[in-house]
């Protein structure tokens, strides 16, 4: 490889993690029976619900708060979180969409080389951890972007934060 050839980096967003809220009670029973791909947890006092496009899971409490996830942008999070509300106006709740928000973004990328674990962090003091005896990672925090990287020996880079 050269030294002056620019290399990009493939950085790749797997998960998309929104919150939103109906304004109105929902009846988890009536979705649990009446809904379509539904995984009712009554122990918990929550359901699950899962759509086919986008790519989501759902979890609906009764108090109207729902959290998907499993999107791969912001769009397909909202998107999703809309078709959402939609099948539950279907199933007779007075849905209003509102409070739409993203709560935390994971994102995947891999340098074209190996890191020395033990170096990083020792040149990264304040901001770097790494305790092979727990975790084969180095845990690099950035206070500033409110994000955490997990950095691999292999060169493996996993972002989560709201980015």
């Amino acid at each position: 490889m050269d030294a002056d050839s620019d290399v990009a980096l493939d950085i790749l967003i797997t998960n998309v993690v929104c919150v939103f809220r109906t304004r109105c009670h929902l009846n988890l029973r009536k979705i649990a029976l009446e809904g379509a791909n539904v995984i009712y947890k009554r122990d918990v006092g929550k359901v699950l619900m899962k759509l086919r496009k986008p790519r989501i899971t759902a979890t609906i409490w009764s108090s109207g708060k729902i959290i998907c996830t499993g999107a791969t942008s912001e769009e397909e999070a909202k998107f999703g979180a809309r078709r959402l509300a939609r099948s539950l106006q279907k199933l007779g709740f007075q849905v209003i969409f509102t409070d739409f928000k993203v709560v935390n973004v994971l994102a995947v990328c891999n340098m074209p080389f190996e890191i020395r674990l033990p170096e990083f962090t020792k040149n990264n003091r304040p901001h770097a951890s790494y305790e092979p005896e727990l975790h084969p990672a180095v845990c690099y925090r950035i206070k500033s972007l409110r994000a955490t990287l997990q950095i691999f020996s292999t060169g493996s880079i996993t972002v989560t934060g709201i980015l």
